[in-house]
């Protein structure tokens, strides 16, 4: 509970600092790549306190509660209009467990339901589309639904309820986790993926199963993207500080080449940061030849070489990415690009280490 409480405290200053440079320009263009962080309504619950407004607990058994799953059609199988990538999950012989961000953003209860339909198509269509699919080349995705914490949740005074509501989505993921372990896995090595909320609850999961356990010794590598992760948090997984490292962890968040958020988030040289260029921890600048292109609106795969990044005291710096109708041009917090700006290098980086795992 302790850990939650510091998780809000931190989240507080990003969700309050983002919501005010999201402009009416970014709703119209880029809601549906995006749309798992933000929304241009209220993000305040409606409904009473959450003991009163519990959704239904999900049933795992029934792939209606899997955003993403091997035995299902949906948009993790997607790819990008413009490529020459192919969705490989067929002859894989790696799991994806992915944990989705926050798209609870509109007015109702603390946690989302997973009944609600409006809700499941935001989810599907937005980062299952945008991120999950990301890792279809590298191995079969499952994503469940859970009822995650309301984005109000982290920037609420009623902390009681915030960590209830973060309970309660850790919880579901938990469950999920340990039916998809026993019914589906067979054994196979597994990729851990999440950003934002879903990386916040992906942190507690490795720590419980992963890290110091048997089934560490299955871990391909985990992307916790979107969150601090300091680098000594787990004990026996360490920070992918090379490119042929498995049975690591990579995190980053990223900003404004140049922008130090010393007053609104936390900067430290303990936070683990792995360039998505370059696949290393090391300081050095990485020119926009590195960048293998982004994935933004209308699902389209844009060119290569559009930005640099350098990793800088606990956070990932990138150059300002150009497109049409781009919100950034007076941002400085690149949260919601964290995975769609590095779409092609992180999907690469992902299918390499598969085959790095398979030789060790």
């Amino acid at each position: 509970k302790l850990f939650i409480k510091i998780t809000i405290s931190i989240f507080q200053s990003i969700v309050m600092y983002t919501l005010k440079i999201t402009t009416r320009l970014f709703c119209f263009f880029l809601v549906a790549p995006l749309i798992f962080l933000q929304s241009c309504s209220s993000p305040k619950p409606t409904k009473g306190s959450i003991q009163s407004n519990v959704p239904r607990v999900p049933d795992y058994s029934n792939l209606q509660y899997w955003a993403a799953h091997p035995n299902k059609k949906d948009p993790a199988d997607s790819i990008p209009l413009n490529s020459n990538l192919h969705d490989e999950q067929v002859t894989s012989d790696v799991d994806v467990f992915f944990l989705h961000p926050t798209t609870l953003t509109k007015g109702g209860g603390w946690n989302g339901d997973l009944n609600d339909a409006a809700l499941n198509k935001k989810t599907d269509y937005g980062t299952i589309l945008y991120q999950a699919s990301i890792f279809n080349g590298a191995g079969r995705v499952y994503a469940p639904r859970y009822r995650q914490a309301h984005l109000y949740s982290y920037f609420t005074k009623d902390t009681a309820s915030a960590v209830a509501a973060f309970e309660l989505a850790y919880l579901d993921l938990k469950t999920a986790f340990e039916y998809y372990l026993k019914n589906w896995n067979n054994g196979r090595p597994i990729i851990i993926a999440a950003h934002s909320q879903g990386a916040q609850h992906a942190k507690r999961l490795l720590k419980e199963y992963f890290d110091g356990q048997n089934l560490g010794n299955r871990l391909v590598v985990a992307y916790i993207v979107g969150m601090p992760v300091t680098k000594d948090y787990f004990t026996k997984i360490p920070v992918c500080a090379t490119p042929e490292q498995t049975g690591c962890f990579c995190s980053w968040r990223t900003f404004k080449l140049g922008y130090e958020p010393r007053t609104t988030f936390p900067m430290s040289e303990k936070i683990a940061v792995v360039n998505p260029l370059s696949w290393t921890t090391d300081k050095t600048f990485i020119p926009k030849s590195k960048h293998e292109g982004y994935v933004l609106m209308g699902f389209k795969a844009s060119p290569a070489h559009l930005l640099g990044t350098q990793v800088n005291n606990g956070i990932l710096w990138a150059e300002k990415p150009t497109f049409k109708g781009s919100f950034l041009y007076r941002a400085n917090n690149y949260h919601v690009g964290d995975f769609n700006f590095f779409y092609f290098n992180v999907r690469e980086d992902a299918k390499r280490r598969v085959g790095l795992f398979w030789k060790r």
